[in-house]
């Protein structure tokens, strides 16, 4: 008995504003799949406000309420969009006769093509968001960006992107990007031409693999120190506790904490880095922003976690990526300023979503100018890092306080603003 395509993703969109929608995946089931559909959530910009899932480790029945900002305009082409999009995550019917574990090594995807939109136009406040939202809402994922200004105010913005619907070799969906750029920066416009780049252009335009030590220092003191920083950029208090007394083959995980954006996600992307499998599950939210989740779980053995130093290590990882799910700070670099960001990529080499958009858009709220902007991944430790560096323009925005602007993009990328 199988089960038909379009019943394999679900949608009931809210009838009334403020109502959440209902969105249920019912497909064969493979560990990190609650994380590859809570990133495309997160990266269409749906909250979830409730979550369910539950298996027998063959199939998977999950149910997300969502809500999408008052602001966002979805139309049933987005919501169509969203379907695909979620289903394509899906594993397909026939591999139901055995649950798929996530193996970095094994039959690894291959790589999307990558190509390079080159951008020159005018500076003006605010633009560099501006083209960063187009680039999101044609679902071209921003890999590595170059953004660098001229003394005469023109800037040449350098983004090496991929499609999600891989098109952009074509004709049409090119022009399409084009006249989207054009629609929003109109006559700010000088020249846009993309093309595809080969692996060796892509390999040299990779930023260094390590960072200098003063970098690592100024945005990773909490992974290195084990300590709460001095600075108030974490969420509330996370309480992480285990039980094996519950479930003869489970082990409970049992998480209260503030909301913020992508919650869920960084719950399922910590446990996908595990290959940790989820039984049961039931996530929502309380009065005051206040979260509770439960989740029955076990390895990828099909055995409860009984040993104390794994699960004090997974424990602390979770603890560690709730409290402080990316890493904000604004320094000096001689006699410039400079923002940095950095979140961790999964095992996969995915990483998370909509992190330049929500920079980009927290210095323009901010009236905070953008010199110079560079994205690259790190090895900190034994794990890769997306880093963004932000060269602020040295300007009159720069009279706005140091910490200001921290707070500004950090409550953006927590969904606190």
């Amino acid at each position: 008995m199988g089960i038909l395509h379009d019943d394999v993703v679900i949608i009931r969109q809210s009838e009334n504003e403020g109502e959440p929608s209902v969105i249920t995946v019912n497909c064969p089931d493979k560990t990190g799949l609650g994380c590859d559909l809570c990133r495309i959530l997160l990266f269409f910009g749906l909250s979830i406000v409730r979550g369910d899932v539950s298996t027998d480790g063959k199939w998977c029945y999950i149910v997300f309420w969502v809500v999408c900002k008052p602001t966002t305009r979805w139309d049933s082409s987005r919501w169509e969009l969203l379907k695909k999009r979620l289903v394509g995550a899906c594993p397909s019917c026939s591999s139901a006769s055995g649950i798929s574990y996530y193996r970095s090594e094994l039959q690894p995807p291959k790589p999307p093509d990558v190509f390079l939109l080159k951008l020159c136009c005018h500076d003006r406040k605010g633009l560099l968001h501006d083209v960063t939202e187009v680039l999101c809402s044609l679902e071209l994922n921003i890999k590595k960006v170059k953004v660098s200004t001229t003394p005469d105010g023109t800037v040449m913005d350098l983004f090496f992107v991929t499609d999600t619907r891989e098109l952009l070799h074509t004709k049409k969906r090119q022009e399409e990007t084009y006249k989207a750029l054009e629609d929003v920066m109109q006559d700010a416009v000088i020249s846009c031409n993309i093309e595809k780049v080969g692996p060796e252009i892509t390999a040299c335009s990779q930023a260094c693999p390590f960072l200098p030590s003063a970098i690592t220092v100024d945005i990773f003191h909490l992974e290195m120190s084990n300590e709460l920083p001095i600075v108030s950029l974490t969420s509330n208090d996370v309480s992480v506790t285990m039980d094996n007394s519950l479930s003869p083959a489970h082990t409970l995980v049992q998480i209260v904490c503030q909301d913020h954006k992508g919650l869920l996600y960084d719950i399922m992307r910590t446990l996908k880095d595990y290959n940790i499998q989820i039984s049961y599950g039931r996530f929502y939210i309380k009065q005051g922003r206040k979260c509770e989740i439960d989740l029955f779980i076990m390895q990828a053995d099909g055995k409860k976690i009984v040993d104390p130093g794994k699960q004090s290590a997974l424990s602390s990882r979770l603890q560690m990526e709730l409290l402080q799910p990316l890493r904000v700070a604004v320094v000096s670099r001689g006699p410039d300023t400079e923002l940095l960001v950095a979140n961790p990529v999964e095992l996969s080499s995915k990483g998370r979503p909509l992190v330049f958009h929500d920079i980009t858009l927290a210095l323009k709220m901010l009236n905070t100018c953008i010199f110079s902007a560079e994205i690259g991944r790190h090895m900190i430790g034994d794990r890769v890092w997306e880093v963004y560096r932000v060269l602020l323009d040295e300007g009159a925005s720069l009279s706005i306080p140091r910490r200001k602007v921290e707070e500004g993009v950090w409550k953006q990328l927590m969904g606190w603003e």
